[in-house]
């Protein structure tokens, strides 16, 4: 069973607490060398993605600080947020479709997404 971490509970929060569609993780630390989960996401419109982005930025600063880097938030259809270890990408419903990141990272151990209670 894989541990989810502090962080990733965190963006899952802050996430399903602005209504965040679809939420996937997947357990990538077998299978690349820059990350070991990817939390997915679909917003429902570029201001949600946005909003969403903001939010998860929030709840992960006194967390794990700043991303290293947030790209895509100029057009929000695809927003990924780097962590280190942590990626976060975020959807509209469209790019999700066309980027299949579940697809290409089928490699991946996809993890339920839970809340622990602390």
């Amino acid at each position: 069973m894989t541990h989810i971490s502090t962080e990733l509970q965190a963006a899952i929060k802050a996430a399903t607490d602005k209504k965040a569609l679809d939420l996937v993780i997947l357990d990538v630390s077998e299978v690349s060398t820059f990350a070991d989960n990817f939390l997915i996401a679909t917003g429902t419109s570029n201001r949600h993605i946005r909003t969403l982005v903001e939010t998860v930025e929030v709840a992960l600063k006194p967390v794990v600080g700043s991303p290293m880097s947030i790209e895509g938030m100029n057009d929000a259809r695809w927003v990924l947020m780097d962590y280190g270890s942590l990626v976060i990408h975020i959807f509209d419903d469209e790019s999700r479709k066309f980027y299949d990141l579940q697809k290409l990272w089928s490699d991946a151990t996809e993890i339920e997404v839970a809340l622990t209670s602390n």
